[in-house]
């Protein structure tokens, strides 16, 4: 099985921080040419995506990235909603002087990277929703997304590796086969940082709550808000995808004006992790037409 070391061998790539209106945001960062932002999910942070740096630096200027938060980027004084992670992602955009870039993000990464072509319609070239929320999930998505609240209220509670661990199962098909021992250290040692636990508890409180809350998916996941995407868009959705499986999400997509779907079959939240090869390909099929 890789490492996060193995993925990253032979690519010249560097972690680097940059102030983003007083906000140290750190990136991992690799390549040259068209900007190609990586977001990451709930919680997550930029090695979410170390599989997939490699391949497609042969092509971008990849920057995947720690969202507001998360990772090693500040954590400000701040409610932590759509709003604030799309004025963070706009003004890392300016922090690096791009015009216009690709954007590709997963769970929260994906809604923060629409709406930032919803807000901002000059600024992408492309999205990629990858495992988001297009639509309000119905009763059995409810229960799958309240399950990743919980745990995550429980690695923001009480830290031990066994329960990142049993938070990170929920993002993959078959954890027993692709959830590392090294990944897990990764995110214990993030969360383990003085002062993170209340702000991952705040982030999962606001997104993860919100998503199970009618009132806030009728203003941040109402399908309607879709039509207002301009750019070709990708919907790549998985099989196994906990919280909106594909019939719905085939459903939202229609709401895109310039919209295809693609499924990966094995694979539930985390499809770049999960299966790379594959994301990869298909990834770079649609980018680079």
């Amino acid at each position: 099985m890789s490492s996060i070391w193995t993925d990253l061998m032979g690519v010249e790539y560097s972690q680097k921080y940059y102030d983003v209106k007083g906000i140290k945001t750190r990136v991992i960062e690799a390549g040259s040419g068209p900007v190609l932002i990586f977001l990451h999910g709930t919680g997550g942070h930029a090695e979410a995506y170390v599989r997939n740096i490699e391949e497609h630096a042969k092509h971008f200027h990849v920057y995947a990235y720690d969202m507001i938060g998360h990772g090693y980027t500040d954590s400000p004084d701040c409610e932590y909603d759509m709003d604030d992670f799309v004025e963070h992602l706009v003004n890392f955009i300016d922090t690096i002087r791009a015009d216009k870039v690709y954007l590709s993000g997963e769970s929260l990464g994906a809604m923060v990277a629409s709406w930032t072509a919803i807000k901002h319609p000059e600024r992408v070239i492309k999205l990629v929703q990858n495992t988001g929320i297009l639509m309000a999930p119905n009763g059995e998505g409810k229960a799958e997304l309240a399950d990743a609240l919980e745990r995550s209220k429980k690695a923001a509670g009480q830290l031990t590796k066994e329960i990142v661990r049993a938070r990170m199962s929920w993002l993959m098909a078959e954890p027993e086969k692709t959830l590392t021992d090294e990944i897990i250290d990764v995110r214990y040692q993030i969360y383990d940082q003085p002062g993170m636990l209340p702000v991952m508890g705040k982030i999962a409180n606001s997104i993860l709550g919100g998503v199970i809350n009618d009132q806030w998916c009728d203003k941040w996941v109402n399908p309607e808000s879709m039509r207002n995407i301009q750019c070709p868009t990708l919907v790549l959705w998985t099989r196994h995808n906990p919280g909106q499986p594909v019939e719905l999400a085939q459903e939202g997509m229609k709401k895109i004006p310039n919209a295809r779907m693609i499924i990966l079959e094995q694979s539930a939240h985390w499809p770049q992790w999960e299966e790379p090869e594959e994301f990869n390909k298909l990834h770079l099929e649609f980018l680079l037409e």
